[in-house]
């Protein structure tokens, strides 16, 4: 009886921890619901032009004839042919990112994880870069054949290639080893940029201009048809890992202890490599470069609601996304009429909480 009188209070008490935890997550998860809503907003009415979002939708919801047609069919084209596009497309690379960072954080059991450990980017870098500067002499017929969609298919493709010769270099009898992949995920994309820096050093002045922009990271090359070619990877890949959340849990108590609670820990690596890779490559295929949301975004809510993975995934998407939008607001308005890099700007404001990161993880801050 007394050792009931101890042990029922302290249950009680843990479920009771669970249960704010979870309520703190569905109120969280709300709120980054309706902060992507108003980012979407301020994605369609900010820009260098006046074009109006709401008189378009207005128009198009009313039916209304609007009495300057040249001006409606201007603002017309701006939202639905630029702005759209580029919203949506902010969005899915936003979403996959920060998602994609969540899966390797959970993967690797290390909250300094991110995408690029398994390689994926560098590959990805190095199949663009490779169609921009030799698309007009040794790739001419792929890029001739292909036309606008060379670029984001090559970089696609490199990071499968890369993330498929990691795979294959980690697995041995069947068992992948995560720290295998990690340190030949850090040779491997070492290589990779080398081979992408001989590919610079080649390159003329008006290829140089094109790669800088390119790997600094960009919205502004978003089409309908790149949506459709590069969206339903990343929506498939998205809607796959949730269902990785209970095996990321059981992973965090260590492998042995995943596979003695039913977890098929090999299935469940295999599944998050081609999810993230599949995510992240499509997503660096059409934007470039863009560091620290798959960094940042995870372990931002990793402190608010807590590591249950059933909230960090869902959380991520929205979060990264919105993170991404309003990035990419900033760029394309503070220069105006000219635009920023994407990259720059994740990077000034991802970077020092990055460094606060690991100060505080060094017990420096405690903030």
């Amino acid at each position: 009886m007394a050792e009931q009188s101890i042990v029922g209070p302290v249950g009680k008490v843990g479920m009771s921890a669970n249960g704010d935890r979870s309520a703190r997550a569905r109120v969280v998860i709300l709120l980054l619901s309706l902060a992507l809503a108003l980012s979407i907003f301020l994605s369609l009415t900010s820009g260098a032009s006046d074009a109006s979002a709401i008189r378009v939708i207005r128009d198009w919801l009313t039916e209304a004839v609007p009495i300057d047609a040249a001006l409606a069919a201007r603002d017309r084209l701006i939202v639905y042919d630029i702005r759209m596009p580029r919203v949506l497309l902010g969005v899915l690379i936003g979403a996959a990112l920060a998602v994609s960072g969540a899966v390797m954080q959970g993967l690797f059991r290390n909250p300094l994880a991110d995408p690029g450990l398994i390689g994926v980017s560098a590959g990805s870098s190095l199949g663009a870069v490779a169609v921009i500067v030799l698309g007009t002499t040794w790739l001419a017929p792929v890029t001739l054949a292909l036309g606008t969609l060379a670029l984001p298919l090559a970089a696609f493709f490199g990071g499968l290639a890369v993330t498929l010769l990691l795979y294959a270099i980690a697995t041995r009898h069947g068992r992948t080893s995560v720290a295998t992949m990690l340190l030949a995920g850090l040779a491997i994309a070492a290589l990779a940029m080398a081979l992408t820096g001989i590919l610079i050093f080649m390159a003329d002045d008006r290829q140089l201009r094109d790669l800088t922009f390119w790997q600094l990271g960009s919205l502004g090359g978003a089409t309908w048809p790149k949506i459709g070619t590069v969206g339903p990877v990343i929506v498939l890949a998205l809607a796959a890992m949730p269902f990785l959340s209970r095996g990321l849990n059981a992973l965090a108590l260590g492998e042995a202890t995943a596979g003695h609670l039913g977890i098929p820990v090999q299935r469940l690596k295999y599944t998050a490599i081609v999810g993230v890779s599949a995510a992240v490559g499509a997503s660096v295929a059409v934007s470039g470069g863009i560091g620290f949301i798959g960094i940042v975004v995870p372990h931002l809510l990793r402190l608010a609601i807590g590591p249950e993975n059933r909230y960090l995934l869902p959380a991520s998407a929205l979060l990264g996304a919105s993170l991404l939008l309003l990035a990419d607001a900033v760029a394309r308005t503070i220069v105006a009429p000219a635009e920023l890099p994407i990259g720059i700007v994740t990077a000034v404001a991802g970077a020092p909480f990055f460094l606060w990161i690991l100060l505080r993880k060094r017990g420096i801050v405690d903030l």
